[in-house]
């Protein structure tokens, strides 16, 4: 089967504790055990071992980054791990630098990545309910919530990953329906795990 490293980009804060994106990765790792995947977990809360996590990045066929979307974008502690990670990755783990050399300088931008065939899935929790997305005349005029994560997408492109389907909940703070956010999550992972 396959190897799936499950990343838990949570920030905690006293009005924010993140058992919603705790309980989600739990059952993730439960669903992925259950097909006979195998898992690691990292959190914001880990200690950071920048050479761990190059190795468990190039030991994944799947990385599955569940995270809240704070500030339109994902937390400082994830985006703390990615500088240190990510930037690391550059010599070779994760990209050959940018993908550009003295030969053509200009051309190639973002095309250095080595993770070929390896996969990726965001699963995001958002205070924004679901109808302020996919509206011209609501908050994010008309975007989608892969329009707003699109640095992720392209951090990731980065590395010649391949996306998978975005899942999300919405309004978990002021009318979460957690019940059915998690049936939905079961189904979203069976569907393409």
């Amino acid at each position: 089967m396959s190897n799936i490293l499950i990343i838990n980009g949570h920030q905690y804060y006293p009005f924010s504790e993140g058992k919603l994106n705790a309980t989600l990765v739990d059952k993730a790792v439960s669903i992925f055990q259950s097909k006979g995947h195998s898992t690691r977990v990292v959190t914001m809360q880990d200690n950071i071992d920048v050479e761990k996590e190059l190795e468990n990045h190039q030991w994944a066929d799947y990385v599955f980054l569940q995270t809240p979307v704070n500030w339109m974008g994902v937390t400082w502690s994830f985006k703390k791990y990615m500088d240190e990670v990510y930037t690391a990755g550059m010599g070779g783990a994760l990209c050959l630098g940018d993908g550009r050399n003295e030969q053509a300088p200009k051309a190639n931008y973002g095309k250095g990545g080595t993770m070929t065939g390896t996969k990726y899935m965001l699963s995001l929790t958002f205070n924004a309910p679901e109808e302020s997305f996919n509206d011209t005349n609501d908050f994010f005029e008309g975007k989608s919530v892969d329009d707003l994560m699109f640095p992720m997408h392209m951090n990731f492109k980065f590395f010649d990953m391949q996306p998978m389907t975005t899942f999300a909940c919405f309004d978990v703070m002021k009318n979460a329906d957690i019940e059915n956010d998690l049936k939905r999550f079961e189904a979203h992972l069976n569907a393409h795990f």
